[in-house]
């Protein structure tokens, strides 16, 4: 399996904030899937081609995100992809959002695994390496 890149660092702009210059809490979430679509595609997994290659998609069922400390503008932050939960059908990928070293917020994106026709399938072996490849959650623990 090809090395994978797991994590975004970005700064936030004024356009990630309020009026105040606090980031908006709707922010975070293109951040997710930046970093997770970004992560697949460093690992050669195309989010198009899962059909083709595997014989199943993933429908993104629930997302979330707690906010743990206040962000501002400029600040730097680093997005981590961590394997909240594997399950046989469904997944959660957890996202640590870190400025310098300490946990910011905690976001996460619920996948379920479906055949062509719609109807629950197991995950599939590559996309179960590529999971297990993450790191654990530490969140909440």
């Amino acid at each position: 399996m090809p090395e994978s890149s797991d994590r975004i660092t970005f700064r936030l702009s004024y356009g990630d904030c309020d009026a105040l210059g606090i980031a908006y809490f709707a922010m975070f979430y293109p951040w997710m899937e930046r970093t997770y679509s970004g992560w697949l595609y460093s690992l050669g997994i195309h989010s198009a081609d899962l059909i083709g290659r595997f014989g199943v998609y993933t429908v993104g069922m629930r997302s979330s995100c707690r906010y743990i400390r206040q962000c501002e503008v400029f600040d730097e932050l680093t997005c981590q992809a961590v394997l909240d939960h594997l399950g046989t059908t469904s997944y959660t990928v957890g996202f640590d959002f870190v400025r310098e070293g300490e946990l910011v917020a905690h976001g996460e994106i619920i996948f379920a695994v479906r055949s062509p026709d719609g109807t629950k399938a197991p995950i599939p072996d590559g996309l179960l390496d590529a999971l297990r490849s993450l790191p654990m959650s530490t969140f909440g623990s």
